[in-house]
């Protein structure tokens, strides 16, 4: 954990944590912006997401102070909650933190999407851009929207915190992307894989005089416990207590 106070005024750190699974996760449908609340599994792997993030970045760290801030749909605060009400912390809500539009797609398997729409699904995969076709929200748009959530919450947060964001899957892609040139270099191409349920991104600020610097450490972090089987089917086996 570092010790030094920035310089511009921001947290120190920023860790992005994608919401637990969701039924329609399991399904395998599009949500975009639909509240759908995190189903069992899901509720379950953000018992072990908060337990870990507490451990590894708040627990026997005594300079570390958590600030929490949330997508205000039910899946991304549920997994908020899982890690901020053990340590008493406020999470804060913020709209601009909704996972991307989706349009007409919403709701819909992603089967049924690549069957009906080929050529538009599989542009979509690719980065091409076929589901603006149907409605979706543009990629540039939510990286805009994401990056200047951020810079106001670390602003709030002040030099001296350590920033936890709880949103989701795309919304994540497309805002590290944003942060760091990737959609601009490569506007066609999707250059970052899609995070899984309940894992993270760990940024620590640049502290230069500039804002809205980050160094990117981490990406689609997990408990120990999610590179098994179990992360997914936890009942089928002992369930790891958090």
């Amino acid at each position: 954990m570092p010790t030094t106070r920035t310089l511009n005024g921001q947290s120190r750190t920023l860790t992005i944590v994608r919401h637990g699974q969701t039924a329609y996760n399991n399904q395998h449908r599009f949500q975009g912006r639909i509240d759908i609340p995190l189903d069992e599994t899901g509720l379950w792997q953000v018992a072990q997401t908060g337990h870990a993030l507490r451990e590894l970045y708040v627990h026997d760290h005594t300079d570390c102070h958590p600030f929490v801030v949330s997508s205000d749909l039910t899946r991304a605060m549920q997994t908020a909650h899982a890690f901020a009400d053990a340590l008493g912390l406020q999470v804060h809500t913020d709209k601009r933190l909704r996972e991307r539009c989706f349009g007409d797609w919403e709701g819909e398997s992603v089967e049924d999407v690549a069957v009906r729409f080929p050529q538009d699904f599989e542009s979509w995969r690719d980065g091409g851009g076929g589901e603006m076709r149907h409605g979706a929200e543009d990629r540039m748009a939510v990286a805009s929207r994401g990056m200047q959530a951020i810079a106001h919450w670390s602003r709030v947060a002040g030099a001296d915190s350590d920033l936890f964001v709880f949103s989701h899957g795309a919304f994540i892609e497309q805002t590290l992307q944003g942060m760091f040139g990737i959609a601009q270099a490569f506007p066609d191409f999707v250059s970052v894989s899609s995070m899984r349920n309940a894992h993270w991104a760990r940024l620590t600020n640049a502290m230069l005089t500039q804002p809205d610097r980050w160094i990117l450490n981490d990406y689609n972090h997990g408990p120990a416990i999610a590179d098994t089987p179990q992360w997914y089917e936890p009942h089928t086996n002992t369930q790891q207590s958090a």
